[in-house]
């Protein structure tokens, strides 16, 4: 957890700018030892901080604070007509465990934002690496009235991900049933859905995703697959802050959507942006793995396989893993 001095430190830092150890000292009222022990600090973070001689230290890359105006300003006024609570932290466990603890006091569409999380989770259990002021680290979360409607509600975020990234120039991305977003085979971001039956039929569904702006490699050597980030595809990033507003109002919209109509309108475009349909694919499940062909989705955003045998199957998100070949 970042102390205030810390934040005040980082926030001296924040233009990318080189920032004297000397200057910086005056500036806080402290000593120059306790400023380089706080630029360890930030460093256990996952932020990258060059030290130069004779210039001081500086980040690797300015970092954008999350802002909330800011945000609302991106998402404009949602389709939904549901203006979202938008709450920001600067460092949280797990934004979607946040929403889940405070699961009675919520109502529509409200957002939860960390700068850094320290036990950030994907699915299957998998740590989230969650790098300070990097990435988007995002949960939203919706009441249903039917609990039938959230099946397959991954398939649909990651459509409405994918199209608000695409107007933001990323390219070339495609879908990895259930909950994937990938870029030429490597991983970008993620889907995390946690729900809570509750009284008179509703669920609270919490909606985490997690986009890859900007990763420093070395945090990148935690992963245990490909991946990829934003700044690696469009080079150029636009400002996180309206990444996010943007990414919120598509959810938006999906969500007020998907309460009337269900999955049916999102499967077509997931078709679309499969990188798993008519490829032969590794299944791990139960501690046993099998090669199949993945070759459609369900209505359900189940998914058809046909194994080895030539016999068709349906596999369910549940506890499962799957390999692309190739990738």
């Amino acid at each position: 957890m970042l102390q205030p001095s810390d934040e005040l430190l980082l926030r001296h830092l924040a233009d990318g700018r080189f920032h004297s150890g000397q200057r910086l000292a005056a500036e806080l009222n402290l000593s120059r030892t306790a400023i380089w022990k706080k630029i360890q600090r930030l460093k256990d973070l996952g932020l990258e901080i060059h030290s130069v001689s004779g210039r001081g230290y500086r980040l690797a890359q300015p970092l954008e604070w999350l802002d909330g105006d800011r945000i609302r300003q991106a998402v404009g006024i949602p389709e939904s007509g549901a203006e979202p609570v938008i709450e920001i932290h600067t460092c949280l466990d797990s934004t979607n465990a946040h929403l889940l603890r405070k699961a009675a006091s919520l109502g529509n569409a409200h957002v939860c934002l960390a700068e850094t999380q320290t036990a950030g989770k994907g699915r299957l259990g998998r740590r989230w690496v969650s790098p300070f002021g990097c990435n988007v680290y995002l949960s939203l979360s919706w009441r249903f009235r039917c609990g039938a409607a959230v099946t397959g509600l991954s398939l649909a975020v990651g459509v409405a991900a994918v199209q608000a990234l695409h107007d933001m120039g990323f390219d070339e991305l495609q879908l990895k049933w259930p909950n994937d977003i990938l870029w030429r085979g490597k991983k970008l971001g993620g889907i995390l859905i946690e729900g809570i039956s509750e009284h008179q039929g509703e669920n609270l569904v919490v909606i985490g995703l997690g986009v890859n702006l900007w990763l420093p490699s070395r945090l990148g050597r935690e992963i245990d697959q490909p991946w990829v980030d934003g700044r690696t595809i469009v080079g150029r990033l636009p400002p996180r802050n309206l990444i996010i507003g943007r990414l919120i109002a598509q959810m938006l919209s999906l969500l007020k959507a998907y309460e009337r109509r269900g999955l049916a309108p999102w499967l077509d475009p997931w078709r679309r942006l499969s990188c798993v349909l008519g490829r032969k694919v590794q299944v791990i499940q139960h501690g046993q793995s099998y090669i199949a062909t993945a070759v459609d989705v369900n209505d359900d955003g189940s998914l058809w396989l046909r194994d080895q045998s030539g016999a068709l199957k349906l596999l369910t998100a549940g506890d499962v893993k799957l390999r692309v070949e190739n990738q």
